[in-house]
């Protein structure tokens, strides 16, 4: 007789468990299909980040709302790394879970996390300058352009904490929507546990990343677009921090606060909830942290009791 087909959504311990097994795959990657894979990735954030900037333009339905309607649109770039399947950096925060719990080594997590980040940039700034020239910022009277370039001034002119704060939070919704999709047993489920994290932190102007290595350089590009400028009302010298330096000003603190609030308020606080060692016979040191990959294979995996 064959197995039923289960529809109730995975409980939060095998979530967990689930998110582990996903940890160990992702960093166990070769290295080009996961650099292909984080160039995948970071375009289809570029592609959330360009549909959110085309449908706040010129709404006229009011702060909240306009940024509530960013929001859902935005959710499009994660569900196309989930769904579709890429290699995504603040989403990867959670291989935490396999290297706490002594599946990973911290090298095999930094080379993860450096790869990816990089495949990713790649990504973004493709997206980005494809974009720029399908001259879309053209649009309504070049105010799309506008809200683009005004989108990228406000990220590069946030104060450190003040950027490392936002990429906590965002961070943080982004991972508990990763996390809620191994809960998920269909692309329905994955779908709907994406939009309402994703919009939260858009609509709630948290920082993300790889996000804004599309915002950022869009914005860079639009400067020097006199039709842009004259739209806007402004010139060149109010948009004085929109350069090289003020991405990477952004980028540091957004990247550090992104890895803080996925990799420790989610991965490390579930891992610690579900999968840290209970009375099984398995012991947890710190020092298997920083163990290198041949030595965690030295060490014997506790027997699960069916």
């Amino acid at each position: 007789m064959s197995n039923p087909i289960k529809l109730d959504a995975f409980p939060p311990a095998e979530m967990a468990e689930r998110m582990e097994t996903v940890g160990v795959k992702k960093a166990n990657l070769d290295f080009w299909s996961m650099f292909v894979l984080a160039i995948l990735a970071g375009a289809f954030i570029g592609l959330g980040a360009e549909f959110c900037t085309l449908t706040i333009t010129d709404t006229n339905l009011g702060f909240g709302i306009n940024k509530l309607l960013g929001g859902i649109v935005f959710s499009l770039g994660l569900i196309l790394v989930v769904i579709a399947g890429a290699e995504l950096f603040t989403g990867n925060n959670l291989i935490v879970v396999a290297w706490v719990n002594g599946k990973l080594s911290l090298g095999q997590v930094l080379r993860n996390w450096v790869i990816v980040y990089l495949g990713n940039l790649v990504g973004s700034l493709a997206t980005a300058m494809l974009v720029y020239l399908t001259r879309q910022w053209a649009f309504s009277n070049y105010h799309v352009g506008v809200t683009a370039i005004n989108i990228a001034n406000s990220k590069v002119n946030l104060a450190f904490g003040e950027a490392f704060a936002r990429g906590i939070l965002c961070n943080a919704l982004v991972c508990l929507a990763v996390w809620l999709c191994m809960s998920g047993r269909s692309v329905v489920d994955k779908i709907m546990a994406i939009i309402f994290p994703i919009t939260a932190f858009v609509a709630s102007g948290f920082e993300n990343s790889i996000a804004n290595m599309y915002f950022i350089p869009m914005g860079m590009l639009l400067k020097g677009e006199a039709q842009v400028l004259e739209a806007a009302g402004k010139t060149a010298v109010d948009f004085a921090n929109l350069n090289l330096s003020g991405f990477i000003a952004n980028l540091l603190p957004v990247t550090l606060g992104n890895i803080f609030g996925g990799g420790v308020m989610v991965a490390a606080v579930y891992w610690f909830v579900y999968l840290r060692p209970k009375q099984t016979g398995q012991k947890f040191s710190f020092s298997q942290l920083f163990a290198t990959k041949a030595e965690l294979q030295k060490v014997p995996q506790p027997v699960k009791n069916e």
